[in-house]
């Protein structure tokens, strides 16, 4: 009676380990990819909160310099020509306060995302190591 046990898979230990490693470098490179693609879409959103910050920034300058035509002209009105004075502090409070909404609106719109994509670089962490240290 002849009993042959001996049962072929087609892949030997060695191709399975080639192809688990293969797929390995593959899922990081995918990652990588990923992150990339992630840190392009938090750097535009980066962009245009800096966009915002800048025109707040120039806003608020050119208050500043209505602030200090203002108080100029606060010291015309101290020898009563007060209605100079009152023009300019009314255009210089506007303006700051178009400036302090725009700077506020920069700073939500910072806080709305993360610069940093956590899942993907978390993920990409645990693919090295996993691969630097197989257990």
């Amino acid at each position: 009676m002849a009993t042959n046990l001996h049962t072929d898979s087609g892949l030997g230990i060695g191709e399975l380990v080639s192809g688990i490693v293969h797929d390995a470098q593959e899922l990081i490179s995918q990652q990588f990819t990923l992150a990339k693609q992630e840190i392009k879409e938090d750097f535009r959103k980066t962009r245009d909160a800096m966009t915002i910050l800048a025109l707040a920034g120039g806003v608020l300058f050119v208050g500043a310099l209505l602030l200090g035509l203002t108080l100029v002209h606060l010291v015309a009105w101290l020898a009563p020509t007060w209605e100079l004075w009152h023009c300019y502090a009314v255009v210089t409070a506007g303006v700051l306060a178009i400036g302090t909404l725009l700077g506020y609106l920069g700073v939500q719109r910072f806080r709305s995302f993360n610069v940093l994509p956590n899942q993907t670089a978390k993920a990409l962490e645990e693919n090295l190591e996993w691969k630097t240290k197989p257990t």
